[in-house]
């Protein structure tokens, strides 16, 4: 199931550096952002990876992530530039409720694999 993980955070005078480092398993190799989305209840994702795990930031504005593997099922609030959602091999996912601003990074730990991907929900 996801996890939601605190990122370490230096603030001084002149800003804050986030770091996101031994978050994944493996190295990342694949990051790609979701923005100008068109409307809030506008669906992304809807699918889940066999092999494949990401790490969720929303970098600007919020959205909500639906997660279920089956057994469980939860539902998370991204709406801090501190925090990723990591979404592991097995979890099925929605993305909505996007805010306008909303810039959402996703990392990857594996290229991309059309058949990595399954869409029936568990």
């Amino acid at each position: 199931m996801p996890k939601l993980v605190q990122l370490t955070t230096f603030s001084a005078e002149k800003g804050d550096l986030t770091v996101f480092e031994k978050i994944l398993p493996g190295e990342l190799k694949r990051a790609f952002y979701i923005y100008n989305v068109t409307s809030p209840s506008q669906q992304r994702a809807l699918h889940g990876h066999r092999k494949e795990s990401n790490a969720l930031i929303a970098l600007n504005g919020h959205c909500r992530v639906f997660v279920t593997n089956g057994n469980e099922e939860s539902f998370f609030c991204l709406n801090r530039p501190d925090e990723c959602l990591v979404i592991e091999p097995g979890d099925w996912h929605i993305i909505d409720e996007f805010s306008k601003e909303t810039i959402l990074l996703v990392l990857s730990n594996e290229h991309y694999d059309p058949s990595d991907y399954f869409f029936d929900r568990p």
